[in-house]
């Protein structure tokens, strides 16, 4: 009778953990999404102030990485300037 019992308990710790997993991720899928609608609906009832404030941000993010890049791209290209002179010199 201990093994009939011992089973069923294991089948019911199994089911309850994995309706629990299941709840949390399609709680977890509903809460993205009525925030994402939430961001969607703010940006389209904001007004003009609000819109050029939200693009001069991104503006600005955008030409920090642009200047991040540009750095990246001119170092690279005095290493390899540097390399090849070392190698004509060679």
């Amino acid at each position: 009778m201990s093994k009939p019992n011992k089973t069923r308990t294991i089948i019911l710790t199994c089911s309850i953990a994995a309706i629990t997993a299941t709840g949390a991720w399609y709680g977890a899928g509903l809460k993205a999404q009525q925030e994402y609608k939430r961001d969607t609906r703010a940006r389209t009832e904001a007004g003009p102030a609000e819109m050029i404030a939200r693009l001069q941000e991104t503006r600005t993010g955008l030409v920090a990485k642009r200047n991040g890049l540009e750095r990246k791209i001119a170092d690279l290209e005095a290493r390899h300037g540097k390399e090849s002179i070392l190698e004509d010199a060679s």
